[in-house]
């Protein structure tokens, strides 16, 4: 049985598209307030104003989380002007593939600066709160969920430093996990599939192009979908905690 998240602080990073928007939309019908961490000020205005309308509580708060002081800044934001936090869902990342062989360097260092190192700094500044939070907090437990990827469990020709930082995703979680869960933080790790977001757009056109056909016969799942999961995790008793969920389109082989 789901349990509300009424007088509770959730904060979603990547919250301007995607799986982080369906989200923070998700969490704050749930009853969570929602602090919109991203760099795209116009579109979490949006939705700060869709969840208003609603009847929720959202803060708009810009900011480039691989950036050890903004991340710090946004979570210190969320707890000062919300009162608290509860949830934190490290969504943000950034997805460019190709060959190793002669690839851009600096696009490995956008996944390594954002998939990683912003993550932890998320991660870091948050963890002293959600241990308070599931202290005195009106449900006893707080959540942290990391957005990782299929790619963090099987390695493929064309993803080599994608695959690097998911599974690096994956590690830290479950080493994580296992430091605070006797003191009920639960630690989760969500791994899609192929969702229809913005991260292909992001690659270069002949990237965009192979991956296009092989994903031409699947249907990809939705943003909603993964916030289905990330909802279902958060809300689950105090006494259930669900580490781990892959969720691939049906048609999805690997």
């Amino acid at each position: 049985m789901a349990e509300r998240l009424d007088g509770t602080v959730a904060l979603v990073t990547g919250a301007s598209s995607g799986i982080g928007e369906a989200t923070a939309r998700a969490l704050a019908e749930h009853g969570a307030a929602v602090a919109l961490v991203a760099r795209r000020r116009d579109r979490l205005e949006a939705l700060a104003d869709e969840i208003t309308q609603a009847g929720g509580r959202a803060l708009v708060i810009e900011a480039d989380v691989t950036d050890q002081a903004q991340a710090a800044d946004a979570v210190e934001r969320a707890v000062r002007e919300l009162g608290r936090l509860d949830t934190v869902i490290n969504n943000a990342g950034v997805m460019l593939l190709g060959p190793i062989e002669n690839a851009p360097v600096d696009e490995w260092e956008q996944m390594v600066n954002l998939n990683l190192l912003g993550l932890l700094y998320v991660a870091h500044a948050a963890l002293p709160h959600l241990l308070r939070a599931a202290q005195d907090g009106p449900r006893r437990v707080a959540d942290l969920v990391n957005v990782s990827s299929v790619a963090g469990r099987v390695a493929r020709e064309g993803s080599g430093v994608y695959n690097l930082t998911k599974h690096g995703v994956g590690a830290f979680s479950e080493s994580l996990r296992q430091e605070v869960t006797r003191r009920h933080v639960r630690v989760a790790l969500v791994e899609p599939g192929a969702v229809a977001t913005e991260l292909m757009s992001h690659n270069r056109p002949e990237i965009q192009q192979s991956a296009g056909e092989r994903f031409r016969d699947v249907e990809r799942l939705e943003p909603g979908d993964i916030a289905d999961a990330i909802a279902y995790m958060v809300t689950r008793p105090r006494r259930v905690a669900v580490n781990e969920m892959l969720i691939r389109p049906t048609e999805q082989q690997g």
